[in-house]
């Protein structure tokens, strides 16, 4: 990290991105799992980059660096490992980083624990599994170990941990838990163990600790709003503990600023991005005056420039309310790339709209300047940045054909026939089994295919040349999968280096990136796209390697689109209209898509959502709407198609139960949905809320593990208890992109013959 401004500014950044400028975490960590270096290599990585964050930061003139933001896999994963939250059939692995990996990612005996979204993001984190004899007890000193090195290198940071009611309503009750229990339960133990751990680190010396409460920017009933005073009262209570720093984040705090306020806390972080309506009424508060309040008005989740006057304005409205006011950034930069300037392909006028991480933190910096010193101390960097955002406004980013064209269509450009008309027509045209098999859509990307993907990028293998080399790969794939034994076949999508990214790249309106790397999930990264203007889609994408997919087999292969909103969750989009505008743009640009698929002779096309419920409103009061034009984007895509023509969609690693309306909404005649983590428990989340074809994934394909044919009937035969035979499907919970050859080979014969072995079950209790 560069430094750009060397005196110190109060303010700070609630975490920052730990896989590193040049996913240096991703690639040690992937060595070390398949053993091609050890634990101290991987440690060594680790170390390095922590060190350059916080040197980095504190070189960039933040007045607090926060600590232990780092993370092998997951920082819930890291606070259930803290207070000792192990699951009991990991207990017997004594060795932590073995640990952390069995529950991260599973182990013969011991399947890996659930994993969703993290709030309305595209993180991920290990869900937490409790029950009343789970003995909770300061076990990992992750922490306080993190506090020491920093100081080895010249840095005192605020080490940062989820909050212990955030803590627990993530969590679920474990397995073996009796019914009427919940996570809440442990509210008082809990506790305990963070004023052990708080104890701890004030011994080290630690001034300030930041403990994240995002759950409560979400709906919170009273008792849940009565845990998080009881859990404050408790901690600041406390003879020996740093100062505390409660962070809220992902929208307003509500009802529960006020019972903070009044709590011994010494400071609030609040979102005031997402939850600027925590501004209504603050000045009556009783209790801020005597606390420190950052007001977090540089966005931590999207990528657009900050506007400098508004947020200081927004600050400064603060002062007088609080002790003292501070700037920082709305949540955590852990959702946003690092650096743009090494970004060297994107067009100038979208690097003037732009800033990642290190931008940020520049402009909290210049903010918090501003804010203790007076406009006038910063008045030129000011200005720079009013000009350009004043040029950025300027620029026209409208395409009025497309608004003229969705204004045109009405009802009926959104509707098909009933689902059940539709179910038989399919069963005549199509001619599948009962409980057909398929995979949602990659296939493993082998060395070969990034290697030729990097040459092709570079211009060291022509375009056609690359072609041609993805159409033996596609040829390959479906004569493995024919000799698997899969009813319905994917190319396997060798030509794409990422679901949205790919479709972003063939559309206009967007702008993507080198290193805009982002992590969603333990080594998993992605590199989000940038929608900044009105989109369109200037030629098909994906009809040619479909017809010739489906030109070399006999059996049906899925055309694979990934839809309108997860394209949005899953890319930075522009903030100067509302997200319903601009998913159905991108509807309408897919709806060609498919239309062009279906005219070449394409029977199946799966249109992917696997973000539906990751964009779902934190509040209930915004749900409804969210899930009218959510529904909308998606019907507009395959609002013309025939009957006979099958689509598919997938979700995954969500809590179902919020959005079945929507599902349902969707249309779909197959659902695929993730189900092997959670033992298809969602399926009594989605009941009857899916009356057309449905998927329940009945194998983890983030877990190395292959799993048993045995094992994958239990999980058939369970789905059969919530669904028919006739709409039952067979598949992966994922797309099987990151995993390797041989175990998704043998998982997927062991999936084809459960199929049949339950098929032939079916059958015989339907004959007998």
């Amino acid at each position: 990290m560069t430094t750009v401004n060397a005196q110190t500014a109060p303010g700070t950044v609630l975490g920052y991105p730990r896989i590193g400028p040049f996913r240096e975490l991703k690639r040690a960590t992937e060595a070390f799992w398949a053993g091609r270096s050890d634990a101290t290599a991987l440690r060594e990585t680790a170390a390095r980059l922590r060190r350059d964050t916080w040197t980095g930061l504190r070189d960039a003139g933040l007045g607090q660096v926060p600590g232990n933001t780092f993370s092998f896999y997951d920082h819930v994963l890291d606070t259930a490992l803290a207070v000792g939250a192990v699951p009991k059939r990991f207990a017997g692995i004594t060795d932590p980083l073995e640990r952390l990996f069995a529950m991260a990612r599973g182990r013969e005996g011991a399947p890996a624990c659930e994993m969703t979204k993290w709030f309305d993001t595209n993180y991920h984190y290990l869900v937490p599994e409790l029950g009343p004899d789970t003995r909770l007890a300061p076990t990992d000193r992750k922490a306080l170990e993190e506090f020491k090195e920093a100081l080895r290198v010249g840095v005192t940071t605020r080490p940062v941990l989820v909050g212990p009611v955030t803590f627990l309503l993530l969590s679920k009750p474990a397995e073996d838990a009796p019914e009427g229990f919940t996570p809440l339960d442990l509210l008082g133990p809990l506790v305990e163990v963070y004023r052990d751990l708080l104890a701890e680190l004030a011994e080290a010396g630690v001034d300030w600790v930041q403990l994240d409460e995002p759950a409560f920017a979400a709906d919170r009933t009273p008792e849940e709003i009565a845990a998080l005073r009881k859990a404050y009262d408790r901690l600041a209570s406390a003879q020996s503990r740093p100062k505390i720093l409660v962070a809220n984040y992902f929208g307003e705090l509500g009802p529960a600023l006020p019972v903070l306020a009044r709590t011994g806390v010494e400071g609030i972080a609040l979102d005031l991005v997402a939850g600027r309506s925590d501004l209504d009424g603050i000045e009556g508060v009783e209790g801020l005056d005597r606390k420190l309040l950052l007001a977090g008005v540089v966005d931590g989740r999207n990528v657009w420039r900050t506007d400098l006057d508004a947020a200081l304005e927004t600050a400064q409205r603060l002062q007088g309310v609080a002790g003292r006011v501070e700037v920082s950034t709305s949540c955590s930069l852990l959702h946003v790339p690092y650096d743009l300037s090494v970004e060297t392909n994107l067009p100038a006028d979208v690097v003037d709209m732009l800033a990642f991480a290190r931008q940020k933190v520049d402009e909290v910096v210049l903010l918090g300047r501003a804010l203790a010193e007076g406009r006038d101390a910063v008045a030129e960097e000011l200005d720079a940045a009013r000009a350009t955002r004043e040029r950025v406004a300027a620029a026209s980013r409208r395409k009025e054909e497309v608004r003229s064209r969705l204004a045109e269509l009405g009802p009926d450009h959104y509707h098909r026939s009933a689902g059940d008309i539709r179910a038989k027509v399919q069963r005549e045209a199509l001619g599948l089994p009962e409980v057909p098999t398929t995979t949602i859509g990659s296939f493993p990307q082998t060395g070969a295919i990034r290697k030729d993907r990097a040459a092709h990028r570079k211009g060291e293998i022509t375009e056609a040349e690359y072609d041609e080399r993805m159409r033996q790969e596609i040829v390959r794939v479906l004569k493995l999968q024919e000799d698997i034994g899969l009813d319905v076949l994917v190319h396997g999508e060798p030509e794409r280096n990422d679901m949205v990214q790919y479709f972003a790249e063939n559309l206009d309106g967007f702008a993507t990136t080198e290193l805009g790397w982002v992590q969603s999930y333990g080594s998993r990264c992605v590199r989000p796209p940038i929608l900044h203007s009105d989109v369109t889609r200037p030629s098909p994408i994906t009809v040619d390697w479909a017809t010739f997919a489906q030109s070399q087999s006999g059996k049906h292969v899925k055309g694979m689109l990934t839809g309108p909103v997860t394209i949005l969750a899953w890319s930075f989009v522009r903030d100067d209209q509302p997200l319903a505008d601009t998913a159905r743009q991108v509807g309408l640009a897919l709806r060609g898509e498919v239309e062009d698929l279906e005219a070449a002779g394409i029977t199946i096309i799966q249109i992917d959502e696997p973000a539906l419920r990751e964009l779902l409103p934190l509040h209930e009061r915004d749900r409804a709407a969210y899930i009218d034009w959510a529904v909308d984007s998606f019907r507009m895509c395959a609002g013309d198609v025939a009957d006979s023509t099958q689509i598919h969609t997938h979700l995954c690693y969500s809590e179902f139960g919020e959005v079945v309306g929507a599902i349902d909404g969707l249309d779909a005649d197959v659902t695929t949905v993730e189900a092997a983590r959670s033992r298809m428990e969602v399926l009594g989340e989605l009941g009857p809320g899916v009356p057309r074809g449905l998927g329940p994934g009945i194998y983890d394909v983030h877990s190395p593990e292959v799993p048993g044919e045995g094992e994958l009937e239990d999980q058939l035969r369970a789905a059969l208890a919530f669904i028919g035979p006739d709409r039952l499907w067979a598949n992966p919970d994922c797309g099987l992109k990151t995993r390797g050859e041989p175990e998704t080979v043998a998982a997927l014969e062991n999936l084809v013959a459960a199929a049949r072995t339950v098929r032939d079950e079916v059958s015989a209790t339907t004959t007998g």
